[in-house]
């Protein structure tokens, strides 16, 4: 419908822009870009009702692939996950009572009740409780209200001799989802090594290790709060040297 240049365009462009916006689908309606008049496209004959039902199903699932494809993994997510709740079930309460109590549940609660021990371990690994109660003690033992502490990963200068107002650097590292993840699901294992060395006259696995996984958590808390105070006091506590001659030859 075009008179003006459009109307003496290449056939070889006016084929790229076609494919361009049909993007494998040849039975796609195209429209000129101009006056908007959609092109009148004649294909030879091939194959007839057979080529076009073919291709109509190729490009059903075309389509439908990454809807199929999203399924897939959320399902193997969740049955990755349920399979993990199940053997965490076994490993805390013992095989022969673990299959008991599973045997006992519902089937819809024990499908929703799995999957979401992992999740569980999880979010509850991800709580930082060491940094509140650190961040308790620094407020109470620290002499000097200046260096104030708003969170643990900017804490106040110590006052003038740091530089007047100046930052230190963050003493909480940067969170890892591989170490939470590996951290988290390795939790119940090392529940039940703790409650067998530690707790060994505990009758009950459950009891023994709901107490040993506690422990483990405490212990693991109070080393990390150590960890996190030192490295305050000695960032509060560096100095910058002068540059003296002697350094200067040294690092010529």
């Amino acid at each position: 419908m075009c008179r003006g240049t459009s109307k003496w365009v290449h056939q070889a462009c006016l084929n790229r822009w076609i494919d361009e916006k049909q993007k494998g689908n040849a039975f796609r309606q195209v429209a000129c870009p101009a006056c908007n008049t959609k092109y009148l496209i004649v294909y030879p004959y091939r194959g007839g009702v057979l080529f076009r039902l073919v291709d109509q199903i190729d490009t059903a699932v075309y389509k439908l692939s990454p809807f199929i494809a999203t399924g897939i993994v959320i399902g193997s997510l969740y049955w990755c996950a349920a399979t993990y709740g199940a053997v965490t079930v076994m490993v805390v309460m013992g095989r022969e009572e673990g299959l008991i109590a599973m045997k006992e549940l519902d089937a819809p609660f024990l499908l929703l009740g799995l999957p979401v021990i992992p999740v569980v371990l999880i979010l509850g690994n991800m709580v930082t409780w060491e940094d509140k109660v650190l961040r308790l003690i620094l407020r109470s033992c620290d002499p000097n209200p200046s260096s104030g502490i708003d969170s643990l990963g900017t804490l106040g200068a110590p006052g003038p001799a740091a530089g007047g107002g100046a930052q230190l650097p963050p003493l909480t590292p940067t969170v890892s989802a591989t170490r939470v993840l590996c951290t988290s699901l390795m939790l119940p294992t090392i529940a039940v090594l703790c409650g067998r060395l530690l707790f060994p006259s505990m009758r009950s696995s459950l009891q023994r290790t709901i107490v040993g996984g506690v422990t483990f958590i405490v212990i693991k808390g109070i080393l990390n709060i150590y960890n996190k105070q030192q490295k305050y006091i000695m960032l509060k506590k560096r100095l910058v040297l002068d540059f003296t001659e002697a350094q200067r030859y040294a690092s010529s």
